[in-house]
């Protein structure tokens, strides 16, 4: 059996904490997390079943990225825009990518962009509500249902701010939703016939507070207004949601203002370990390259290598030999495989090499 090295790093930041009282918002529900660690910085009924409107194309617009193929043609049908709400004016015939799509989506919350993506990555609007649930499941999401790709109502439509947070957060695993939600505006060429459209994000945090980067804006009469947003400032990131709010545009940049208050850049050091290899005079080494994480004030971040006290030959280049995890308490929130980069061989012992090649000499001449 290998033995384990395990190598640990503990960081401490001594801050005083914060502390957030009353009702801060005047959202039904509201939670605002670290981006990074998914650490509670403040909450209201976080885990309360509410309608919420478009920001579920959210969730639509990570199952698209997660599928990938941005640039895939999809040619729209009458059936994809035959839906009731806001729209990106698409027409039956038009030819957009998936990526055009995503932001006629998400900048102007076109229902009938949702139901062509939901078409083109599920292969019907039915199976990408399918699709919708299974990855709410596979997040550990226990108070969100999916109906639609676009977020119409319905009484088996729904979710928490809780959950709709972890959905944001995830989704900011692919750099192409980040890009996309942060635009402020695109020009796209569409219709019948075919013309230049400027399309213009809904989500006016662009423009009111300098450090959001995104995230959705959703309404209907029985879900209210509902808003997710995102901020960074410093290597520091934060997300924040609100649930049927009348006042959510204040109460957004009140509770980013809160995040960024309450987080740091914490440094990570890098690290080189020497692993020998049994059966080769060379030893591996492993290098763990720096970091930087966004932590609050008052934690202790946690920083852990495990891999072997010693390997056997050969190590092939790409073999997993261990990982690396970062955690803030019992909370791990990074955790990266550690993979070899070179091949190292294994070299044989010069008296059984001796025994191998005189054993195939003795064969050869038996068998002949």
């Amino acid at each position: 059996m290998k033995k384990l090295l395990i190598v640990a790093v503990i960081i401490s930041a001594f801050f005083i904490s914060f502390t957030v009282k009353g009702e801060y918002v005047s959202a039904k529900s509201a939670i605002l997390i670290c981006a990074d660690t998914g650490e509670v910085l403040y909450s209201r009924n976080q885990d309360m079943r509410l309608p919420m409107a478009s920001t579920t194309k959210i969730m639509t617009a990570l199952l698209v990225c997660e599928n990938g193929e941005l640039d895939k043609k999809v040619t729209i049908t009458k059936e994809m825009i035959t839906v009731e709400g806001t729209s990106m004016g698409l027409s039956a015939g038009d030819v957009l990518t998936r990526r055009d799509l995503l932001y006629g989506m998400m900048l102007v919350s076109g229902n009938d962009a949702a139901n062509a993506l939901a078409v083109s990555v599920g292969g019907s609007y039915d199976k990408f509500v399918d699709l919708m649930n299974e990855k709410a499941v596979s997040l550990g999401l226990h108070n969100t249902r999916f109906a639609t790709p676009s977020g119409l109502d319905s009484e088996a439509h729904y979710t928490s701010s809780r959950d709709l947070a972890i959905i944001t957060k995830t989704a900011f695993e692919y750099d192409e939703f980040l890009k996309v939600v942060s635009t402020r505006s695109i020009i796209l060429s569409y219709g019948n016939p075919s013309c230049k459209r400027q399309l213009i994000n809904h989500n006016r945090l662009l423009k009111m507070y300098s450090d959001v980067i995104g995230v959705k804006t959703g309404y209907t009469k029985k879900a209210g207004r509902c808003l997710v947003s995102a901020a960074e400032k410093d290597g520091m990131r934060v997300i924040a949601v609100t649930l049927n709010d009348g006042n959510d545009w204040d109460d957004h940049r009140k509770l980013l203002d809160l995040g960024l208050s309450k987080l740091k850049s914490q440094s990570l050091s890098g690290y080189s370990i020497n692993i020998p290899v049994v059966g080769n005079n060379a030893r591996l080494v492993v290098d763990i390259p720096e970091k930087s994480v966004c932590v609050s004030k008052d934690k202790t971040v946690y920083e852990r290598i495990f891999v072997p006290a010693f390997l056997y030959g050969p190590v092939k280049k790409g073999e997993e030999i261990g990982f690396f995890e970062v955690s803030v308490e019992n909370d791990t929130f990074i955790k990266e495989k550690i993979i070899s980069e070179v091949d190292i061989g294994k070299k044989e012992n010069p008296i059984r090499l001796f025994w191998l090649c005189f054993s195939a000499i003795l064969r050869s001449f038996n068998e002949g």
